[in-house]
């Protein structure tokens, strides 16, 4: 029988099989972060500072660069501590805050993403009625809308998780907080956490993905339409970002939480890729396809090495 005192903190054991690689994986991992954070800013200053960029597109844009920001601080930087050398435990209120804002912002990138899909929608079914469908009022209604399911969503699972009884051990496999390397540790039947936990997450990205398919049905159908070869080039080019964007983002998903009996191993290396890696890429795979962006912020660096100049003299 485990024993029956009450947990307090957990000890995160990180990423397995690279006893001895902590500096190694500090020194390769601390790169990806700090430009995940510089590149998301960048995009966000954009999109903030230049009228040009002020449309339902980047309007969604600009919350995907928060979110990965966000999402990249949830684990990354207890992660980093950890390779320094530096404790591997984390209190019982942290492991809480860790495990609901890492579903709430995976959840929400899922509806945001859905959301753009419908943006590219609208904008190339019904281009003429699109400032009429986007409006200001609906995009604003249409974001606080993620982050609310985002947030229900988390809710119920954190919830289901952490009313299990966590009574010995609190070794957690893992490299942060997450249900699948939890649930083994509590010392209750945790079935119905682990239905629920398959299910919500099962059917949130099911839902998602099946919306995203059904808007860029639509989309790739309008296109074909298009009588010109440049005009079906343009339209294209508007949503091949997106479409990319979401190949990055469903792949960890699918790999990690839709397989009843995950690899260990597997969901720790697709964990990394999806919490350093895809964030990065992000700003990446919007500026380099998109001019728009690109002379932005080309206009941001011009008056920063202006003010820089000034400065100086």
């Amino acid at each position: 029988m485990r024993n029956c005192s009450v947990v307090t903190e957990f000890i995160l054991l990180g990423i397995p099989h690279t006893e001895g690689l902590e500096s190694l994986l500090f020194v390769l991992f601390l790169p990806f972060y700090i430009c995940t954070l510089l590149g998301n800013v960048s995009i966000l200053v954009a999109v903030i500072s230049s009228t040009r960029l002020h449309t339902p597109m980047y309007f969604f844009l600009g919350n995907l660069s928060v979110f990965d920001m966000c999402f990249s601080s949830v684990t990354c930087p207890k992660m980093l501590l950890y390779l320094m050398g530096q404790s591997q435990l984390i209190s019982y209120q942290h492991c809480v805050f860790q495990l609901f804002f890492f579903h709430f912002l995976g959840s929400m990138e899922c509806f945001l993403y859905t959301v753009m899909a419908y943006d590219r929608f609208a904008a190339i079914c019904y281009p003429l009625r699109y400032t009429v469908i986007m409006r200001p009022r609906i995009c604003v209604a249409l974001a606080a809308g993620t982050w609310l399911l985002g947030c229900i969503h988390s809710s119920v699972l954190t919830f289901l998780t952490f009313t299990l009884p966590f009574c010995g051990p609190n070794e957690v496999d893992h490299f942060f907080c997450d249900i699948p390397a939890l649930l083994p540790l509590a010392c209750a039947d945790i079935s119905l956490a682990q239905r629920v936990s398959f299910t919500n997450v099962g059917l949130v990205s099911l839902v998602c993905f099946f919306l995203i398919l059904l808007s860029y049905t639509r989309i790739t159908v309008s296109i074909l339409s298009i009588s010109t070869t440049e005009g079906r080039r343009r339209a294209f080019s508007t949503c091949s970002a997106h479409l990319i964007a979401i190949l990055c983002a469903y792949g960890p998903i699918i790999t990690v939480y839709l397989q009843p009996t995950p690899n260990p191993m597997l969901g720790t290396v697709v964990q990394i890729l999806m919490n350093l890696v895809g964030p990065m890429l992000n700003p990446l795979i919007y500026t380099l396809r998109n001019k728009e962006v690109k002379t932005a912020l080309k206009k941001i660096l011009q008056r920063t090495g202006q003010f820089m100049r000034v400065s100086k003299s």
